[in-house]
């Protein structure tokens, strides 16, 4: 997904901001940041949250494209046929409503697969509701782990250190994320 890069360029651009001085405010390297700029890394929620703080906008100011609308309706083919982003952790997702600008939550269909995804743990700003469709995971947010099967839920202030694993052989999950 390109338009992730593209956005997160222009948007630093429009700023006058350097590479070395965003991704110091990250917490990352320059390199990392140019990788994710030109397409090359696909960088996981985590660091997009990151990089949205440092560049004083939200997530979703850095996954939309196009212009926006009222309202957007997303047919079951489109997941299908539609453009999943690959993790360097392993799983993947399909983003809703790119097109709708200022969105207050990014839903996301997440897919991963037992020994695909690795082994981390993440903190960033917001709130998360995880919705379990297909699959049993392991969701440990803090000290705390929990089981979550397939209509099962969880909420969580993404603070809290947090990390997924697939227990079944593949799972598929509902990732609500409220900046």
């Amino acid at each position: 997904m390109m338009e992730i890069g593209i956005n997160i360029k222009k948007i630093r651009k429009q700023q006058n901001r350097t590479l070395q001085d965003v991704a110091d405010c990250c917490g990352f390297s320059k390199s990392l940041l140019s990788k994710i700029e030109n397409g090359i890394v696909v960088p996981p929620v985590a660091t997009l949250s990151k990089i949205a703080e440092a560049l004083g906008t939200k997530v979703s100011a850095l996954l939309e494209d196009g212009e926006s609308e009222s309202a957007i309706f997303t047919q079951s083919q489109d997941v299908k046929n539609g453009p999943l982003v690959h993790t360097d952790k392993g799983y993947k997702f399909f983003a809703f409503a790119n097109e709708f600008k200022d969105k207050k939550m990014q839903p996301c269909l997440f897919m991963g697969k037992k020994g695909e995804v690795k082994k981390h743990s993440v903190s960033h700003s917001g709130e998360e509701f995880i919705y379990m469709l297909e699959g049993k995971m392991r969701v440990k947010v803090g000290k705390v782990a929990y089981e979550l099967n397939p209509g099962d839920s969880l909420y969580f202030n993404s603070l809290e250190e947090h990390g997924i694993m697939p227990v079944s052989d593949e799972v598929k999950y509902i990732n609500i994320f409220v900046e």
